[in-house]
């Protein structure tokens, strides 16, 4: 078996396009996933305990599942109620959800470091609670979380492939179909692998620099 360099250079604009479609998903996943997160975390700190435990055993379910799943559920399920949903939404809203309660645990760590002198002082100014946490605690937590953010854009951005469990037209999706075309499947399976190590490459250089940016403010 040898290396086809014409062939190579006819599937790239291909898989450039699942490419571009990965992106997308992980993007857009990830924005949900950083702003949910919150969320759950913020609600877990409410002082009802029955709420509290309600979420708590949300988000624990969420994670506890595996993520194909809960791609079938929302793309395969939920139509079946009249919930039809497009195979990218699908995969963008299961992405965001499911790694919404890992960034929710990365929030609740943020949250628990910064130190206990900081909510001492809010007490004794006696600021508004919107206060508090928009302008003394959560500005510090996320500082302190940064990396940890970035590294699950990361992990999301490597478990994009399983979006082609419901037939979004991401990378390996891209892959596969100009594989089967030609029988050929070195070439695309190998490049697959090469793009999602530049990428993954080049998001953890971007989020060092953003980790010795904030760790010097």
């Amino acid at each position: 078996m040898t290396w086809d360099w014409q062939y190579t250079g006819e599937i790239i604009p291909d898989l450039l396009s699942g490419l571009r479609y990965t992106v997308i998903a992980t993007l857009a996943g990830y924005v949900i996933a950083v702003v949910l997160g919150l969320v759950w975390t913020l609600l877990r700190r409410t002082p009802s305990r029955v709420f509290n435990q309600v979420v708590r055993w949300i988000t624990e379910f969420i994670r506890s599942t595996p993520l194909i799943p809960q791609l079938y559920f929302v793309f395969f399920v939920l139509p079946a109620w009249g919930i039809t949903i497009g195979s990218l939404t699908a995969g963008i809203i299961t992405l965001g959800i499911h790694y919404s309660t890992y960034t929710a645990e990365v929030y609740r760590a943020g949250i628990a470091d910064v130190p206990k002198g900081q909510w001492e002082a809010c007490t004794a100014l006696n600021l508004p609670k919107s206060r508090v946490w928009l302008d003394v605690i959560l500005p510090q937590a996320i500082r302190r979380v940064i990396p940890t953010l970035g590294n699950y854009l990361i992990a999301m951005f490597k478990d994009s492939p399983m979006l082609l469990a419901i037939n979004v037209a991401e990378l390996l999706f891209s892959a596969y179909k100009v594989g089967a075309q030609s029988l050929q499947f070195l070439e695309p399976i190998t490049l697959v692998g090469l793009l999602f190590v530049v990428v993954s490459v080049i998001s953890s250089i971007l989020v060092r620099r953003l980790e010795r940016r904030y760790a010097t403010t």
